[in-house]
């Protein structure tokens, strides 16, 4: 059984969506919860579901992004529950336009909140969990777009590849202090996701009480939030306490553990390279099957 009961989290940004998922979970498992949202009264109401099930949870309502931010989240925790022990990094905004049309607030305001908003928070739990001791976890929630790239989504994209950098530099950085560090890459009908064409049919039956169809759940590893959310407190729980460093992907009847990049093939020259003979010797010997870029359509089968 799956029991954290004793530890206190933080999920940012679960007033609604998978982050309310990501607070539900831990709560039911025994975690009391600090839900933040950028919006008080709708912190307030997912409060409000936890604690009408049973369940223990305060609201903080504050946009994460700066030091001050990330300490109020942690130190309402220590406030109210006396400890910190898990953290999830769930907060996010989107600004997708492609390149060209992409300003300078679009970019700085998806990698504040996604990006600096993760590192802000991450550290001052990291802080907090080394000076209390007995170890912890920070769960990072990143993105398929982060692994392979999404057309219109430079700042998503760039900030979700960033956090899974950051995982495997601070399960490094904090293996000593016993506080274990992963990204999870969830994949689930949202208001994101409801917005491409192949899925929002199947979104909507689903609000109509129909379930999602096997190509879906198993085969685009797609589903609802609560599929995403059991895989939150299996790694903030003793049966995780070996897994860190890692990115994991979830969603529907799916889970998957993402390759970290590597070098997947290679040719020598003697003496070195030169301009001319990497152009003759390229498309066939490391450039002969280029690597793939995009998250894949879904592959919607045929009426």
């Amino acid at each position: 059984m799956i029991d954290l009961s004793g530890k206190a989290a933080v999920v940012t940004g679960s007033g609604r969506g998978l982050g309310l998922a990501y607070a539900r979970a831990l709560a039911a498992h025994g975690a009391s919860v600090v839900v933040n949202d950028i919006d008080a009264g709708v912190a307030g109401e997912a409060v409000e579901s936890i604690t009408g099930a049973g369940g223990t949870a305060v609201a903080e309502a504050v946009a994460v992004g700066t030091a001050e931010a990330a300490d109020r989240l942690v130190n309402r925790a220590v406030a109210e529950f006396g400890r910190l022990d898990i953290l999830v990094t769930n907060a996010g905004i989107l600004r997708d336009k492609v390149l060209w049309k992409m300003t300078d607030d679009d970019f700085d305001a998806v990698l504040t909140t996604h990006l600096k908003g993760t590192f802000t928070c991450a550290r001052a739990a990291a802080v907090r969990m080394r000076e209390q001791g007995g170890g912890g976890t920070l769960i990072l929630v990143g993105s398929p777009a982060g692994q392979r790239g999404n057309f219109g989504q430079t700042n998503y994209a760039a900030a979700k590849a960033g956090i899974a950098a950051m995982a495997r530099t601070w399960s490094m950085e904090l293996a000593r202090a016993g506080i274990t560090v992963n990204a999870i890459v969830p994949v689930a009908a949202t208001a994101m996701t409801e917005t491409i064409p192949a899925f929002a049919p199947y979104i909507e039956a689903m609000r109509n009480g129909a379930p999602l169809p096997g190509f879906l759940r198993k085969g685009e590893g797609f589903g609802t939030p609560e599929d995403c959310a059991v895989l939150v407190p299996f790694l903030a729980s003793e049966a995780a306490r070996d897994v860190t460093g890692q990115c994991i992907g979830i969603g529907g009847d799916r889970v998957t553990l993402w390759s970290h990049p590597r070098e997947v093939r290679a040719a020598y020259a003697d003496g070195g390279w030169r301009p001319e003979t990497l152009a003759e010797a390229w498309h066939t010997s490391v450039g002969a099957e280029p690597e793939t870029v995009g998250i894949p359509a879904p592959r919607v089968p045929e009426a």
